[in-house]
């Protein structure tokens, strides 16, 4: 009796102590002091493991938990990305009758026009860089930050509020139909605290305001129908997703072999519809060209955290003696659609688990190429890797936390050597992993 009590008095002691260090990350931690970001998220891993192991199977206990550690950050300004000074700017375009995609912030600011409410703290918040391109969030996500300025069009900190509870909402959904999913799958179910619990999605998600959940909880919806054979209303779901990040795209060839000839066409004719009338309301040709130049910098401008992008780039420089970004970022995706389309044809993808395993390792092999991985991107692949046999989205999921290394002491400076032990440490636990667990291409005999 005396050890169920301190092993209750224990958990719960890592219950607090964890609640303590995410209001310190929330409230008291800035991205330029990386020594103290990565002993407190290295901290909450190691709290995040001693919490989950011993009451994995106790659903209500752990789903409780996470919804504490996110209502933490609920009034948090988020300290390690700007991104939500555009999202709240291109929700106020769209309550003042502007089109988002037709302006770049900085098209007013420069012309000393304000065409909403806190203009200039807006673009100041979101920095040059972000405030000098066109947007490129789908008609879904501009909904979410329409509905974060709808309640709050004065204050920045209301806006967050309403986002973040969103986002909460949305993790939430995951938390429902994953459970569901892993239920139907025959997997345990408390692999969905893998993520539900995992302080990188509480932290990257909640905490820092990317609506990858809004888009996952929309994936996993679409998975969990498409498992129940209501496939039409999977590729309307699906559709939704595609709308609030375009990163499902990829996903779409490997359908393939899930549907007979015909059903597949209906299948993709209905995402393509749902996606077009989505996208109506905004739609000319000036749109076309804004959208099309902004998503194309990711290709042939920005530069994150890459793998094998760095080391091409290394080569062209010794041959060529400057940036080959824009030769490389135009065969970028002709390699990632090759890539996709032998796991599309040459793998066995017919089951659920087969074509979400297929989904991790196509989406992980376009990271691995890109030339830009910003950490929240690894949430899809954590969400993913649940319901394969793979792991190695979790250990990733630890070592992204090094990316920030780049913005120590308040200027951002990649240093290479961290990037390329990060990416060293990962491709080992892969190595490894796919060698233990085998299988990536199964066949028909097995």
């Amino acid at each position: 009796m005396s050890a169920i009590k301190n092993n209750t008095i224990l958990f719960f002691a890592l219950i607090g102590l964890s609640a303590i260090l995410y209001f310190l990350f929330a409230y008291h931690i800035h991205r330029s002091d990386f020594t103290n970001v990565f002993v407190i998220y290295a901290a909450l891993f190691l709290l995040f493991l001693g919490i989950y192991q011993p009451k994995k199977n106790n659903f209500l206990i752990l789903a409780s938990v996470g919804i504490l550690f996110r209502i933490i950050f609920i009034v948090a300004i988020p300290n390690l990305s700007q991104d939500f000074y555009r999202f709240i700017w291109d929700g106020r375009m769209l309550l003042n009758g502007f089109n988002p995609y037709l302006f770049t912030p900085e098209s007013f600011i420069q012309n000393g026009e304000l065409p909403i409410n806190q203009a200039q703290e807006l673009y100041k918040g979101m920095g040059q860089l972000n405030g000098s391109n066109f947007t490129n969030y789908p008609p879904i996500n501009q909904l979410c930050f329409v509905l974060a300025n709808l309640f709050s069009s004065n204050s920045i900190l209301g806006s967050v509020i309403v986002m973040r509870i969103q986002i909460i909402l949305a993790d939430i959904g995951i938390l429902y139909f994953g459970k569901k999913l892993l239920e139907q799958l025959h997997l345990p179910v408390s692999a969905i605290f893998l993520y539900f619990l995992n302080p990188f999605i509480i932290i990257e998600l909640t905490g820092n305001l990317h609506f990858e959940s809004v888009m996952l909880f929309f994936l996993v919806w679409s998975l969990y129908l498409l498992h129940a054979g209501k496939w039409k209303t999977a590729a309307v779901v699906l559709a939704c997703s595609i709308a609030v990040k375009l990163i499902p795209l990829l996903f779409l060839p490997l359908f393939y072999q899930r549907f007979k000839l015909k059903q597949l066409i209906i299948f993709y004719g209905i995402i393509l519809t749902t996606v077009v009338l989505l996208y109506l309301p905004f739609f000319n040709a000036t749109f076309i060209t804004n959208y099309t130049q902004s998503v194309g910098l990711w290709f042939k401008t920005f530069e994150f955290n890459a793998s094998f992008y760095y080391l091409a780039r290394a080569i062209g420089y010794q041959i060529s003696g400057y940036n080959q970004i824009a030769v490389i970022g135009k065969i970028i995706p002709l390699l990632v659609i090759s890539i996709i389309l032998i796991i599309t044809f040459f793998r066995e993808n017919k089951t659920s688990i087969q074509l979400i395993t297929a989904m991790l390792f196509s989406l992980s092999i376009y990271f691995f190429l890109s030339t830009t991985v910003h950490p929240w991107y690894v949430a899809s692949l954590v969400l993913l890797s649940i319901f394969t046999k793979f792991r190695f989205a979790l250990v990733w999921s630890f070592i992204i936390i090094l990316s920030y290394h780049a913005y120590a002491n308040n200027v951002f400076n990649e240093n290479l050597r961290v990037v390329g032990l990060a990416y060293t440490l990962l491709f080992l636990f892969i190595f490894w992993e796919i060698r233990m667990r085998q299988y990536i291409f199964p066949t028909k005999k097995q």
